[in-house]
């Protein structure tokens, strides 16, 4: 039925039937103005993509038999192939054309963004905000479940209002051209966002970055804002994150949970943050690479697709080949291996940890869906810890760090249960 449900969706934005709506009362005059974007990518360019990836020089296979080491030869190869000879850009760009796509100017920048509005009445408008090595594709397949979540199996009540936004330095959003373009800038400008397109109350959601910066709405009173709900939280206790941070053992007393986490967290801080490592330390040095070489690029993204998915450690049996390449290639045209990396260096603290994050000062109710393939399972009595105003946490079965992309039903059925206590 969902995918029946999806493929419908989609064929009703490939014949235009989104295209218009959300348009007719946005168009503003001067910084203000919200404007109308179309994906044209140049052939010229898809053509240079194919004669780098046709010429790419690979390195000897891995010495071991298990992914230790990183993304296995045989599997980027197999990508990379696919990327040079199967794979159809222009249908990525379709899927983007057909729905209704803008820029507007904040805060010096252009923002790219994505408004979808549902068809049924007081729909609750909500801003979901992509992470890295992620995009607005990854969210694409929630947008047919929250804006018409009847054909969703859910209720005309349950509807929302999306709107998607590209980060500053992702995807069609401007690059900054100097410092600060941090969580707390990117809350603000989201705001900015919500309020110019005429709403007067709305909720915000992100997973990754996403979770960063839906956290950071939540401490800067927005009148606005009436809630958040992230899926990668910061529940991390002051006394775990010194030990992680030193190194030390788990400190007494933890529960099953709590020690499972502990050990989640610790195998990233000792095996798999060497990608963040890069990114805080040295965003530059590590865009040459990855802006010159899109097969380096492709190994880069695919090594987190694989580790961060619930798929065992294959992103490939959650998510197709064409989705993933959606994604990097975005990237790719759009130059922003670089400018994405930035951030990190930006906001070098660590994202799990609730006193860097300041969880405390988030004055508005916040929601936590906890799934099974995200990078740590935040237990429940950290959350509780971390969020003052916990409305809702739920423990869910299927999907992993890239939840929307994964399980986009699950996802939005997640958000009416979370948001179902704020709709006015």
């Amino acid at each position: 039925m969902m995918k029946k449900n999806m493929h419908n969706f989609i064929s009703r934005m490939m014949t235009g039937a989104f295209l218009l709506i959300g348009i007719s009362t946005f168009a503003q005059t001067g910084a203000e103005e919200i404007r109308p974007f179309h994906v044209s990518i140049p052939e010229a360019a898809i053509t240079d993509l194919h004669q780098r990836l046709a010429a790419t020089r690979w390195p000897d296979p891995e010495t071991v038999t298990d992914r230790s080491q990183g993304v296995n030869l045989a599997q980027i190869k197999d990508l990379v192939k696919y990327w040079g000879a199967g794979y159809d850009w222009r249908k990525a760009e379709a899927k983007l054309n057909a729905l209704p796509q803008f820029m507007t100017k904040i805060d010096g920048l252009d923002i790219h963004f994505i408004h979808v509005k549902s068809k049924y009445p007081n729909a609750l408008p909500i801003i979901v905000t992509h992470g890295w090595p992620g995009s607005v594709f990854e969210l694409l397949k929630i947008i047919g479940p929250l804006t018409d979540p009847v054909a969703y199996g859910g209720r005309a009540e349950d509807a929302f209002d999306v709107v998607i936004p590209s980060m500053p330095g992702y995807g069609f959003s401007e690059k900054p051209k100097g410092t600060g373009w941090g969580p707390d800038r990117i809350g603000n400008a989201w705001d900015q966002l919500m309020t110019r397109l005429g709403y007067t109350h709305y909720v915000s959601q992100g997973g990754d970055w996403g979770s960063v910066i839906a956290d950071a709405m939540g401490r800067q009173h927005h009148a606005g804002l009436l809630g958040i709900h992230v899926n990668m939280p910061a529940t991390v206790p002051a006394d775990v994150a010194k030990a992680l941070k030193n190194g030390a053992a788990a400190p007494a007393g933890l529960s099953a949970k709590e020690l499972a986490a502990f050990k989640s967290l610790n195998n990233l801080y000792t095996r798999g943050g060497g990608y963040a490592a890069m990114m805080v330390t040295r965003p530059q040095t590590l865009g040459y690479g990855l802006t010159d070489s899109p097969s380096g690029l492709a190994s880069f993204f695919l090594d987190k697709f694989n580790d961060w998915t619930y798929s065992g450690g294959n992103a490939e049996k959650v998510l197709t080949k064409d989705e993933m390449l959606d994604d990097i290639s975005l990237y790719w045209f759009t130059n922003t291996a670089a400018s994405a990396a930035q951030l990190y260096w930006e906001n070098n603290n660590n994202n799990f940890n609730a006193v860097e994050q300041r969880t405390a000062e988030i004055s508005v109710p916040a929601a936590i869906t906890v799934f099974p393939g995200e990078i740590y399972q935040a237990p429940k009595t950290w959350a509780e810890r971390a969020y003052h105003h916990l409305v809702y946490f739920h423990e869910a079965n299927n999907g992993g760090h890239f939840a929307q992309w994964e399980q986009p039903q699950l996802f939005a059925e997640e958000l009416r249960a979370a948001f179902k206590s704020l709709r006015k």
